[in-house]
């Protein structure tokens, strides 16, 4: 049987501030973004753990949280969706350079 390919945590990360973003941004329900947001965290989480430990893994989580925190004043010199992108760039390449270009 054929293994399915694990998700990059790049992509789990980054999708979960992009998607949390576009979710808030869609029903004015910024609760809504930050649950898909931490999911997307969650996720990338037990592989993050198990590839550069738990204080890797601690550094990649506050990565993502201030990276979702700096979006908003990012967002008032460059605009929301430029500013999502590179904060969602950012922490998806911290995740790759970390974890996932080891796999």
């Amino acid at each position: 049987m054929a293994r399915i390919p694990a998700v990059p945590t790049a992509l789990l990360a980054a999708g979960g501030l992009t998607g949390g973003f576009a979710l808030a941004q869609a029903t004015k329900k910024r609760q809504l973004g930050g649950v898909v947001f931490a999911a997307g965290t969650a996720a990338a989480f037990p592989r993050w753990r198990e590839t550069v430990g738990t204080g890797g893994a601690a550094a990649l989580t506050g990565l993502s949280i201030g990276a979702m925190g700096a979006s908003h004043p990012l967002a008032k010199k460059i605009g929301s969706w430029p500013s999502v992108a590179v904060v969602s760039g950012v922490v998806a390449l911290a995740a790759w350079a970390a974890v996932d270009r080891r796999a």
